[in-house]
């Protein structure tokens, strides 16, 4: 699967999840139908697509010329959306404000950077954490010694989270009703000749994740990148988060990450959960 390709798949979802809520609650008195429409606009620019016009929000995320020019119009007069021309929008760093009230405000994601740097550091590979949103797994700290993968991971980054392996490590770790709904709306996207794409196999596989807890996930999302996870907890020992490790499969054997990588995985965890 070439990169854009693939690339746009992972865009969507966080689009088509907002406007799957938009749509559940449309007969909600007090919903903001207003509000939505503005964060959708906000949704709908990406790495690749930075610059857009009314037109093009307007058939990317089905909502009306008008509505989207009213919303950019007033993105634009509070200064979280610029235009050069009155033809092409695109977003201002004052939009990086929204996520700064995230992370100063999560404990995983202030705690766990220094973490995280001395373990990539001894593992010399990249090291991530994330946290569960729906279908997906989101970022909220990582520490990169090289770039593995054809999409670009920072924080912020949004994967799939059937065929992850933090994200395996979170869906192994859910309530089981709150699973049995996440497997039965799921789409499980075949990214790779390995990917998981039966909801009976990856039941299974999650089983496996939650006795062992750990999870490898062996080139499912990209040709050529295998990945280790295991869950976060807090003092409380409720899962809060994944840390993982992701290497190049012709470098790191299955059987390394077990055996070598996973005692630090686990220590760095442990540090990590009892600051929390």
């Amino acid at each position: 699967m070439s990169q854009q390709k693939r690339s746009s798949k992972l865009e969507s979802g966080p689009i088509r999840d907002h406007l799957a809520g938009m749509a559940a609650q449309r007969d909600d008195r007090d919903f903001v139908a207003s509000l939505a429409r503005g964060l959708a606009v906000m949704l709908s620019f990406t790495q690749r697509k930075r610059q857009l016009t009314v037109s093009q929000i307007s058939a990317q995320i089905g909502i009306s010329r008008a509505a989207v020019r009213r919303s950019l119009l007033t993105l634009v007069k509070l200064g979280f959306a610029g235009t050069q021309d009155d033809q092409h929008y695109f977003l201002s760093p004052k939009v990086l404000s929204l996520s700064q009230a995230y992370f100063t405000s999560t404990p995983v994601a202030t705690v766990a950077q220094p973490v995280l740097e001395r373990l990539s550091a001894v593992l010399s590979e990249s090291c991530s954490i994330a946290t569960l949103d729906q279908y997906e797994v989101c970022y909220v700290a990582r520490a990169a010694v090289s770039r593995i993968m054809s999409v670009d991971l920072h924080v912020g980054s949004r994967l799939p989270a059937f065929c992850t392996s933090m994200g395996r490590a979170l869906l192994a770790h859910l309530p089981e009703e709150r699973l049995d709904r996440y497997l039965e709306r799921a789409v499980l996207t075949r990214y790779t000749s390995r990917t998981v794409d039966s909801v009976a196999k990856l039941r299974r596989i999650l089983e496996l994740t939650r006795r062992n807890d750990y999870a490898i996930v062996d080139q499912e999302l990209e040709v050529g990148l295998r990945s280790l996870a295991i869950p976060i907890r807090n003092a409380a020992g409720n899962v809060v988060a994944a840390l993982n490790v992701g290497c190049p499969a012709q470098r790191v054997s299955v059987r390394d990450m077990q055996t070598t990588f996973l005692p630090h995985l686990r220590k760095s965890a442990q540090e990590i959960g009892a600051k929390l």
